[in-house]
């Protein structure tokens, strides 16, 4: 079980640094910083990138991938226990499995949080409106290589005023309130069905998180 009073407290020590990639996430650099997914504290996670690449001519760059893959990672666990501890949600059968996170009345989905991009050519308000074609531009232009798939999934996307729309995945709680608000509210009736180009569809929705 998750202690998400303990994750909210370690994410938000990371957004003291700035956030930067630099780069496209990538499967080479991913398997380089494959711990993460075993170091839970902010200390910790320093001390190993340190231990490994402190000495690495690249070591500003490896830092700044490994410190958002590691803020992205322990957000999106939490918001997937958050999920899979509502009524009629069911967590996937197979944790590894990268295309199912867990079921909602019987339709399974993965989850994926996500800043609203600023390279989408409308409005934050005009997707609010039509959340189909931002659904579509995301799958279209999100996840990459091995984390590429089109079948169901629902989006929380993430919109701050100041800009800083990635400091909203370390607001645990908040993102609780919306998650739980959405699956009170659940009607599989109102799912978005995205035609993707080789034929298949695949169900999906967005959870908007403003502030």
């Amino acid at each position: 079980m998750l202690d998400l009073n303990r994750i909210e407290l370690e994410l938000n020590k990371r957004i003291v640094y700035p956030y930067i990639w630099g780069k496209k996430q990538n499967n080479e650099d991913d398997r380089l910083t494959n711990f993460i997914y075993d170091i839970d504290t902010f200390e910790d996670l320093i001390v190993e990138i340190d231990k490994r690449f402190k000495d690495k001519s690249n070591y500003k760059s490896i830092l700044n991938y490994t410190l958002n893959r590691w803020y992205n990672y322990w957000s999106a666990k939490a918001v997937e226990f958050i999920f899979c501890s509502l009524p009629g949600v069911v967590a996937a059968k197979d944790a590894r499995d990268r295309l199912i996170d867990f079921s909602i009345e019987g339709i399974n989905f993965d989850h994926k949080t996500s800043v609203f991009p600023r390279k989408y050519p409308d409005s934050f308000e005009f997707a609010k409106k039509n959340p189909k074609d931002l659904c579509e531009w995301l799958y279209k232009n999100q996840s990459q290589e091995n984390r590429k798939h089109l079948k169901n999934r629902i989006f929380i996307v993430l919109f701050s005023s100041d800009g800083e729309h990635w400091k909203l995945k370390s607001n645990i709680f908040l993102l609780k309130q919306k998650i739980e608000l959405y699956i009170k509210d659940f009607d599989k009736n109102k799912l978005l069905t995205i035609q993707h180009k080789d034929g298949n569809t695949a169900l999906s929705d967005i959870i908007w998180f403003e502030q």
